[in-house]
């Protein structure tokens, strides 16, 4: 694999819609018109719908099949972790670490995650390798969120669906905010909302978990207005120095920050939190190789303290067509369509980024 291109580091000039003096007005009609972007919102939702009654009577009621929602979460969950742990080996391996552009954070990643199953840090679901992991503490680290004064003004919080962040969905819930959480991969949409009047006391926790989210919350698509207030998002390693973050590597929380930008719900004065274990912090990210996508935090929330980063690392502006490879696209629908609805609006191509050399098990029909 080629040494990295100096257009996808921080320095460059990054590629969005919004600067392109001649997309720029055709860009905001688009924007205002995604009224009409047909995204289905409970398309996904209804084949876990299963009729429900006694025998006698006509079988009216219909009631959510939360085992097999689950059973395909975890299923998708695991092949996905696969293909995360093939993709890394076949960054840092074939190519060497000192020539692929991605390599070094899969070696922070690995250390970190190998560092918190050795220590014991670690909580279910385990092993953490290849996820945003849970950790001793966690519940802890979200009471320090909880106590920000961003978090108790903020009416909307957008919140990761990890394990390690669901006392943080339980606290929004709780204090009768509006939590904003995206659907699992956004494979089947977009992002759900939950509001304390869809809920009773007795269904608040368990809307924190992702059985909960698809069984109680309302689905929307890029056309909704909504402003959000707060971004909370997950970790696997992160400096406090800078603020520069590693993910789990799928890109997902980029991809959602990018969307946010472009339906005009957040804006560079949006505040991104994560919460990690203390153990989770580094000072190795180096920020000269960080690409322009990727999203720097202003706070850090431990079980032990708060830290706020004043983070000098420019927030992504959007989505970066000329950064989203082929294949990544075709998993995720939403932007399938988004893109699609944006050349029809504009009457001009958007630019695709360079293919991903995915793992055989990444092709799998979509």
């Amino acid at each position: 694999m080629p040494l990295m291109d100096s257009s996808l580091l921080r320095n460059s000039t990054p590629f969005t819609l919004g600067p392109l003096p001649n997309l720029l007005n055709k860009t905001q009609k688009c924007r205002h018109s995604l009224s009409s972007l047909s995204l289905p919102t409970n398309s996904h939702k209804h084949l876990f719908m299963r009729r429900s009654g006694s025998s006698s009577g006509p079988r009216n009621d219909v009631t959510f099949d939360e085992a097999a929602y689950e059973a395909e979460r975890l299923s998708l969950d695991a092949k996905a972790r696969e293909e995360m742990a093939e993709t890394s080996k076949i960054e840092t391996q074939e190519s060497g670490v000192a020539e692929d552009p991605k390599a070094w954070k899969w070696v922070i990643r690995k250390r970190i995650w190998d560092m918190m199953e050795a220590r014991n840090i670690a909580q279910n679901p385990r092993p953490v390798h290849h996820r945003i992991p849970n950790f001793v503490g966690a519940a802890a680290a979200a009471d320090k969120l909880g106590g920000l004064e961003v978090f108790r003004v903020g009416n909307c919080v957008k919140v990761n669906p990890d394990s390690p962040q669901k006392q943080v969905r339980f606290l929004t819930l709780s204090d009768e905010k509006k939590l904003l959480t995206p659907q699992p991969r956004l494979r089947t949409g977009f992002f759900s909302v939950l509001e304390s009047h869809m809920l009773t006391p007795s269904t608040i926790k368990e809307a924190c978990t992702s059985v909960g989210v698809a069984k109680y919350g309302r689905a929307i698509g890029l056309d909704e207005k909504i402003k959000v207030d707060l971004i909370v998002i997950g970790s696997v390693a992160v400096d406090p120095r800078t603020g520069a973050r590693l993910g789990k590597g799928e890109g997902f929380a980029e991809l959602e920050y990018g969307m946010l930008r472009f339906m005009g719900a957040i804006d560079d004065s949006t505040p991104v939190v994560t919460t990690v274990h203390d153990s989770q912090l580094v000072d190795d990210i180096p920020i000269e190789k960080l690409l322009v996508h990727d999203v720097p935090v202003d706070i850090i929330c431990t079980p032990t303290q708060v830290i706020f980063t004043n983070t000098s690392i420019p927030k992504p502006q959007g989505i970066y067509w000329d950064k989203l490879s082929p294949e990544k696209l075709g998993q995720i629908r939403i932007l399938r369509e988004l893109k699609r609805r944006i050349e029809e609006e504009t009457g001009q191509k958007l630019p695709c980024g360079p293919s991903e050399k995915l793992p055989p098990t990444a092709r799998r029909g979509r």
